[in-house]
């Protein structure tokens, strides 16, 4: 028969091994994020007035970040020259909170808060107020498992909930 000690040290060796491989509860928050991860294609297919080009969302050190990477290319117009827009938004867990930090190649950084709809189609990422500066929100809907809708829309200035459409489009999930 056992001794009550060597009952009580092989019951915690058993709870402290059993827990190497658990992941801490703030990885959970990554699980509704799982739609995004893959390589995403525009459906703007380069007509005037509508961009085309790619987003890949992927998993990153260790799966403790999600890494978006954007490049559009978008025709010239009679308003306008072609131009490349590309960014880079990281999504990182602070606390027991997923928030995203973008950055681009018109010198724009923008910290996000996210969030999910109630039946987690959509997520939702909304630029901190600060004054006299826009506020930001980006949103991306599932509509079908390999197709989604980004929309991005910005407030002006001292009016940080009158937030109005400025692009959106479709993609298509490639891989």
């Amino acid at each position: 028969m056992m001794k009550p000690r060597k009952i009580v040290l092989l019951f915690t060796w058993a709870i402290l091994f059993s827990n190497l491989g658990a992941q801490p509860a703030e990885k959970n928050l990554w699980k509704a994020y799982n739609f995004l991860i893959g390589i995403w294609e525009g459906e703007g297919n380069g007509q005037p007035g509508q961009g085309s080009g790619t987003i890949i969302f992927e998993y990153s050190l260790d799966n403790n970040i999600i890494i978006r990477k954007n490049h559009n290319e978008y025709p010239a117009t009679s308003d306008r020259p072609a131009f490349v827009h590309d960014d880079l938004l990281v999504y990182y867990i602070e606390g027991n909170y997923a928030l995203a930090i973008y950055f681009d190649n018109e010198g724009h950084l923008i910290h996000y808060s996210n969030s999910f709809s109630a039946d987690s189609t959509s997520l939702v990422m909304v630029s901190d107020v600060n004054p006299g500066a826009p506020r930001y929100r980006l949103t991306y809907t599932k509509l079908e498992p390999s197709k989604m809708k980004v929309t991005f829309e910005f407030a002006p200035p001292g009016k940080p909930e009158e937030f109005k459409k400025y692009v959106e489009g479709v993609v298509r999930k490639k891989i």
